[in-house]
């Protein structure tokens, strides 16, 4: 079978899972839009913190799947087990950091200035995810380990299995019922919280059950903290988590500095952003799939066969992002109605669209060279490049013309301001990082396989 086929398949079932988990968020928004404009409000700075934390965390842990696609790739089987093992320290290491960011959110909702009707909100919201934070991040280090095997469907299963807990479980603990007090946004929370430690259970449950998991040797005695390899892990994972931290962040922090606009334009946003990362699962889904197969060929000593593996990816994420743009540009109004009743919000939202669908053509080209460049090692140019031009040209560049103005501009405090720098942003961040690439690829050096 053909790179192209292979990729496309495994993304195509990475891609229904993802789709299912961002899911629970547009659930999350429609039941809070449906419940309250504060309730929605207050999800969309809450998300905004979450996915800030969650994400850079979920960063360090993905990026260790080249590290296992290669072991695979060279034949060593025992080792993957070994290595995945080791990881659950690293596991254990940042969810320490990343419970302790979301229990404690203030200095941020401070920072941000979001308006003191919303914090108390938020801060639940975000106490219940510290607590589901755990069950997320080991059943990411699963899904890492079965994408790098080249065994997505198993995870995509429990990811759509999930959505059917997930759903009603939203509905019911925000508007109450059966005796259940109604909680808005923070029964979303809630809700988050019981699927993921089911998810949880049975991934690990899967994992001491399943014979395809045997010739790795996953479920053995727990060896103690091998802190070379641990450090290895971070050298790898901590920069390629910190880059995804800032590029996430240059999107989530927008919903904070909009909050100060107003419950309207903060609703919008929410609107605007969820559509987009729903948008950012393709090219999500094709670097997963490409990654893991650049990573196979380098293991196995093929540099070639590597970059063939890499021209396949970009087909696919250049047709898709030029097919998902012109869908978002054509049913703007449609899409932003599904998730309001409010005529000003879903006008304002149908505005921002359009520069969603702008922005994802960028999103999506930069994101698979971010997780092609990991197969190489490269992970701290590119969190350079996002700490330079996303933060600096992006997000500080949308807050100065927003609410300063910016050389002869006038202060233009409006949500679309935010997006339109922001899209400017990536598209010069793609740019930068396709020469990388070109240029990395071009010394045909395999990495070492860790």
């Amino acid at each position: 079978m053909s790179d192209l086929k292979i990729i496309s398949r495994h993304a195509g079932t990475v891609l229904v899972g993802q789709l299912a988990v961002m899911a629970f968020g547009v659930t999350d928004t429609i039941v809070a839009g449906n419940y309250s404009e504060s309730a929605l409000a207050a999800l969309s700075v809450g998300t905004a913190i979450y996915l800030s934390v969650f994400v850079g965390l979920m960063g360090v842990l993905q990026a260790l799947l080249p590290v296992w696609a290669e072991l695979r790739g060279a034949g060593r089987l025992q080792e993957v087990g070994r290595s995945w093992r080791q990881a659950l320290y690293l596991c254990a290491i940042v969810y320490a950091v990343g419970m302790t960011a979301l229990l404690f959110p203030g200095p941020a909702l401070q920072w941000a200035e979001v308006p003191e009707a919303l914090r108390a909100e938020v801060q639940r919201y975000l106490a219940v995810l510290a607590i589901a934070l755990l069950p997320a991040l080991v059943f990411r280090l699963y899904g890492t380990l079965n994408q790098s095997l080249g065994y997505p469907r198993l995870v995509t299963w429990l990811q759509i299995g999930s959505l059917f807990i997930k759903v009603p479980l939203s509905v019911w603990f925000a508007f109450g019922g059966l005796g259940l007090a109604p909680h808005g946004a923070v029964g979303c929370a809630w809700a988050t919280l019981v699927v993921n430690y089911l998810m949880m259970a049975v991934a690990l449950w899967m994992l001491r059950t399943q014979a395809l998991y045997k010739p790795f040797g996953i479920w053995e005695r727990m060896e103690r903290p091998d802190w070379r390899r641990l450090r290895e892990f971070a050298q790898l994972g901590v920069p390629g988590g910190l880059a995804i931290m800032v590029e996430v962040t240059s999107f989530t922090l927008m919903a904070l500095f909009i909050a100060r606009q107003g419950v309207t334009p903060a609703a919008s946003h929410q609107i605007a952003s969820n559509l987009a990362a729903v948008l950012y699962m393709m090219p999500l889904s094709l670097g997963i799939a490409t990654s893991a197969r650049v990573s196979y060929w380098l293991g196995a000593g093929e540099a070639k066969r590597a970059r063939a593996a890499i021209r396949a990816g970009f087909k696919l994420v250049l047709l898709a992002s030029v097919v998902l743009a012109c869908l978002t540009l054509g049913l703007r109004e449609a899409i932003a109605s599904v998730y309001s009743a409010n005529p000003a919000v879903v006008a304002l939202a149908a505005g921002l669209l359009s520069w969603v669908a702008v922005y994802h053509l960028a999103d999506a080209t930069q994101a698979l060279c971010v997780f092609v460049l990991r197969c190489y090692r490269v992970t701290i140019a590119p969190l350079a490049v996002y700490c330079v031009i996303l933060w600096g040209l992006g997000l500080a560049g949308g807050y100065a013309l927003s609410y300063h103005g910016l050389a002869g501009w006038p202060a233009r405090p409006e949500p679309s301001t935010f997006w339109i720098t922001s899209a400017a942003a990536l598209a010069v961040t793609t740019v930068i990082f396709v020469a990388l690439l070109w240029r990395v690829v071009k010394r045909e050096v395999p990495p070492p396989t860790a």
